[in-house]
């Protein structure tokens, strides 16, 4: 091979020394990066090593490192390969080595498309040292593309090898992403085991009962900024964690979309969540995010650090965005009030020129005489008024009566029975046991359709039979799994709501977390003028329960004597 001092006008420019490892590189390189003791993978260093003997050998001067240490070969969006191919553009670069060509690229289109086409038009020279590829010298450049084909079929078979082995995973009741959120750490005993990380474990929580207390994930952030918390990268820097994320310049200033992110996180409840995303291909990396049906739910994979009851409300609150008015005030009922006629959220209108009593709701679908709904009229202090009084009267009723309480929420959710909730799990099990039994049915009649024990004719009869049978199996199973589903929902609804009164009834104050446990939406009907008076309707509908007003003596009384004779 020709040495460097042989190009002319190419002394001056760099000589680029190109590495590159992904995560999905050989099995024995991902050992080595478990048990890297330097800043690097034992592979980089190798590739270091290597490149610079080489180029020491050959006369190579002017050398500079670009490294790209944990990325696919697939895609050519890597941090210094970018800076590399800039710095080619400027004329600043004159060789390119590489250890072999996978290292360079694994997409052979593209890499045809800079080895071909771009770097001869540039003046660039490339060398890949395993398959003696030398542009300048004109060696190996004939089965150069034949080396990229199988390096891209390489990536696609590992791509699949991957899958596989996270589907077998799934199936055996563990998690496929090796990726710990922040609040947890691994066991240093067993990295599949996730421990509670207390100090960040504790800006979880703060984070989920800010939200709960009514802040959206902006407020949420400048208050955590306000307070000195460091941002997840930064404490993971503070720990001598690594992160794919440079040390922020700014260690307590946390992003929207950090906070969004945590309070999306259903692990913090202590499941797994398998297939939550996946990507196109192995040659497109965009993140596509699966539905929550094609999610698979581990639960008690690790100690919550979340309540069930606390993840689903937060939620149903992050559906229903509150937004603040121009003022910067909001009313303790901002996103839960409804116009029953139009389905619409109510505006809650406050101004500069309103005092506090006289900030009200209006429905959103109302404009003067243009809107396509009435008014639907009522002042903020008067909303907060009625809600208190049926939130006390209730929470009474329920402080003397609580059993009775929950004797009435089964009568209204006969889905919420222990007996009915037992009777679909059954069917579950018992329907899912059928269809394996149904297809090793028709296994076995296939291999008598073969060996000619049973005819043709009736080896479709008896197939057709059962795979209708299988169809409405399979239907029986879904619908006993979305009652079943809303049944556990009512039971997690209920708890909460039980927890909300008993906080009230302690603190006999509403504050945005008591509203937010106990209330799911509130309807204004429009004024109704009658005897002098305008009045206005206005139905509580509590969570996991809906309507519910305080029963009579007498409807108690019939509750306990039909318990009775149960």
């Amino acid at each position: 091979m020709t040495t460097a001092n042989n190009m002319t006008g190419q002394n001056n420019k760099i000589t680029a020394l190109y590495c590159r490892l992904s995560q999905d590189d050989l099995p024995e390189e991902k050992a080595k990066r478990k048990r890297k003791v330097e800043d690097e993978s034992n592979s980089i260093t190798n590739q270091k090593k290597m490149l610079l003997d080489f180029a020491k050998r050959h006369g190579f001067t002017n050398t500079e490192f670009f490294v790209d240490d944990g990325v696919s070969g697939t895609t050519f969006d890597r941090p210094d390969f970018i800076r590399m191919e800039e710095m080619i553009e400027r004329g600043e670069i004159g060789t390119v080595i590489v250890k072999d060509l996978s290292r360079f690229g694994r997409n052979y289109l593209e890499a045809g498309q800079y080895l071909e086409i771009k770097y001869p038009t540039l003046g660039v020279r490339f060398i890949a040292i395993q398959e003696n590829v030398d542009t300048e010298q004109n060696t190996g450049a004939e089965m150069m593309p034949f080396h990229n084909i199988f390096n891209e079929w390489y990536a696609a078979q590992t791509s699949k090898k991957i899958r596989a082995v996270n589907r077998m995973k799934a199936e055996n009741g563990k998690r496929i992403s090796s990726a710990v959120p922040y609040g947890y750490k691994k066991n240093p005993d067993d990295e599949d085991h996730w421990l509670i990380d207390e100090p960040a474990a504790e800006v979880v929580r703060r984070i989920y009962d800010l939200c709960l207390a009514g802040r959206g994930p902006a407020q949420i952030a400048r208050q955590l900024e306000k307070e000195q918390v460091m941002t997840p990268t930064e404490y993971f820097h503070s720990k001598g964690k690594k992160t794919s994320n440079d040390l922020p310049v700014k260690p307590f200033r946390w992003g929207s979309s950090t906070i969004v992110s945590i309070l999306g996180n259903r692990q913090y409840t202590g499941c797994a969540v398998n297939f939550k995303s996946t990507t196109i291909s192995y040659k497109v990396h965009k993140t596509v995010h699966n539905l929550a049906e094609e999610q698979q739910i581990l639960p008690n994979m690790q100690e919550p650090i979340i309540s069930e009851d606390v993840w689903e409300r937060v939620q149903v609150l992050r559906e229903n965005k509150r937004r603040p008015t121009a003022t910067g005030r909001k009313s303790l009922f901002s996103g839960l009030v409804y116009c029953p006629d139009c389905g619409a959220k109510m505006y809650f209108c406050a101004s500069k020129s309103l005092r506090k009593d006289q900030e009200f709701f209006r429905c959103s679908n109302y404009n003067s005489a243009s809107g396509t709904c009435k008014i639907h009229f009522i002042r903020d202090v008067v909303l907060e008024k009625l809600v208190t009084e049926a939130i006390s009267d209730i929470a009474d009723f329920i402080r003397c009566y609580e059993q009775d309480f929950l004797n009435l929420i089964k009568m209204r959710n006969a889905a919420g029975r222990d007996s009915d909730i037992q009777a679909l799990k059954s069917t579950i099990l018992n329907s899912n046991k059928r269809i394996k039994e149904i297809d090793r049915n028709i296994s076995s009649l296939f291999e008598k359709n073969v060996n000619g024990v049973i005819s043709d004719e009736r080896f479709m009869t008896m197939t057709a039979d059962y795979e209708s049978e299988q169809r409405a199996l399979k239907q029986s199973i879904a619908d006993a799994e979305e009652q079943l589903a809303k049944a556990e929902q009512n039971s997690v609804d209920v708890r909460m709501l039980l927890n909300g009164f008993r906080q009230y009834s302690e603190m006999r104050e509403l504050t945005p977390e008591i509203v937010n446990m106990m209330i799911q939406r509130i309807e204004v009907h429009n004024n109704d003028k009658y005897d002098g008076h305008c009045h206005v309707k206005v139905d509580i509908y509590f969570t996991g329960v809906g309507l519910f007003e305080r029963p009579t003596q007498q409807e108690l009384q019939t509750l306990a004597d039909m318990h009775e004779q149960n």
